[in-house]
């Protein structure tokens, strides 16, 4: 009979709704939810709720909607007109053309193996470019089916960018008196073919004027990538 009493009084709503700090999302003015069990002859029991903040072991984990996900690319910049390849790179600069090369060096035709100087300090370090070509006299026989710059070659080719440091009167240098007098811990790297624009560097690291003598530093390089490196001997005496 107290159950049966207490059941009226529930659904009457005179108690205060004592799950509202459980369920904040109904009102309080709505009934409970499922207050009683009825078991037995049909006598309701109050029932327990458990809340427990630990997921069931038998409990599937949430799944996302299937479907196409969209992205946004307003902030991306898309250029108004793609620039032709023409127009993507830069020419070298021009420090030196080959009539002011042909002023200092004393190498002619077919021995003349720098085409432009894009980088110079007298005494210090120059940067020059050899552009390789199918025209070139050493690739009908270097080699017939697969065109190569002989790497001796590439060595002398470097070697007169460094006549180019050495050559001037800031360092004491002049065409009469300049020789290649050695080379050492020299490296091919990659091989250049026809096509290829050869970039050269030469540092002067030690002078001895009172003998005569230079030692340089220099790397060639093709499209970024090292191709041959080595450490080189001026002589810059007299020819007697």
């Amino acid at each position: 009979m107290e159950a049966m009493a207490m059941s009226r009084s529930l659904l009457a709503g005179s108690t205060p709704c004592a799950n509202a700090s459980l369920f904040s999302a109904r009102s309080c003015s709505e009934p409970p939810l499922a207050p009683f069990l009825s078991v037995g002859n049909g006598a309701p029991q109050p029932s327990r709720l458990t809340l427990s903040t630990s997921r069931s072991p038998l409990a599937k984990p949430p799944q996302r909607p299937h479907g196409l996900v969209a992205r946004c690319t307003a902030d991306v910049a898309v250029p108004a007109e793609t620039v032709p390849i023409e127009k993507r790179f830069e020419a070298f600069p021009t420090v030196m053309d080959i009539n002011q090369i042909r002023d200092i060096l004393p190498h002619r035709f077919p021995f003349l193996l720098v085409d432009r100087v894009i980088e110079y300090k007298p005494g210090v370090t120059a940067v020059g470019i050899k552009n390789v070509t199918i025209n070139d006299n050493f690739f009908p026989g270097h080699f017939p089916e697969r065109p190569i710059m002989p790497g001796v070659l590439m060595v002398e080719a470097m070697a007169q960018v460094g006549g180019l440091v050495m050559l001037q009167p800031e360092v004491g240098g002049s065409r009469e008196n300049f020789f290649f007098a050695g080379v050492d811990k020299v490296r091919f790297r990659k091989p250049v073919i026809a096509g290829d624009t050869l970039v050269m560097r030469m540092t002067l690291v030690k002078l001895q004027k009172r003998f005569g003598i230079a030692k340089m530093e220099g790397k060639a390089f093709v499209g970024g990538d090292l191709v041959c490196e080595g450490e080189f001997l001026m002589a810059t005496g007299t020819t007697e």
